[in-house]
């Protein structure tokens, strides 16, 4: 498949699975799982027609393995930045001491009064190494990568999750935890 079919197709699952199911009046259980066959038949009555193939080419080929596939490919869901409410049902975990989160340059004085916050997603979204944390900053302007202590965090009684993916999830990250 071309890469442009591809991003097309993966720009539209995580809008619908993440965000507005309800553009294709496709139905997601409470963990956020849809049928896989509704959502190839759904999308085919919005002119984004994909078959089973080319969805499976996606979800196994994605850098950043944003979508999951049940056992027997019957299912499938986005592994996490949901806006709506979906349980994905992740257990609290201890993070490494350190975590990146990347952001703009226009954000960081923001950032550095007020702390990171969820905003419209489920969760603050941490990245593991400085090249993952810049390639998100990149894709809102000019980045910057901030240096988060969570261990210091988890110390202090804040709860982390590791997406199947594994991103980094917390719900809020107070300014005093941040560096430049």
């Amino acid at each position: 498949m071309i890469e442009s079919k591809k991003k097309k197709i993966s720009k539209f699952l995580s809008y619908i699975l993440r965000h507005h199911p309800e553009l294709i009046d496709l139905n997601l259980d409470e963990k956020g799982w849809a049928n896989v066959n509704e959502i190839i038949a759904k999308s085919a009555n919005d002119n984004q027609g994909f078959t089973f193939e080319e969805l499976n080419e996606i979800v196994e080929t994605n850098d950043k393995k944003r979508f999951v596939f049940n056992e027997d490919k019957t299912r499938i869901r986005a592994n996490q930045g949901h806006s709506i409410g979906i349980d994905l049902n992740l257990k609290p975990q201890q993070p490494p001491e350190l975590l990146y989160h990347g952001s703009a340059q226009a954000n960081v004085d923001s950032i550095l009064k007020t702390g990171i916050e969820k905003r419209s997603r489920q969760h603050v979204h941490l990245s593991l190494d400085i090249e993952t944390a810049t390639k998100v900053g990149m894709r809102h302007g000019k980045p910057i990568i901030l240096t988060i202590s969570t261990g210091k965090m988890f110390e202090d009684g804040i709860l982390f999750y590791l997406s199947e993916n594994n991103v980094w999830l917390t719900d809020f990250v107070n300014p005093c935890y941040i560096t430049l």
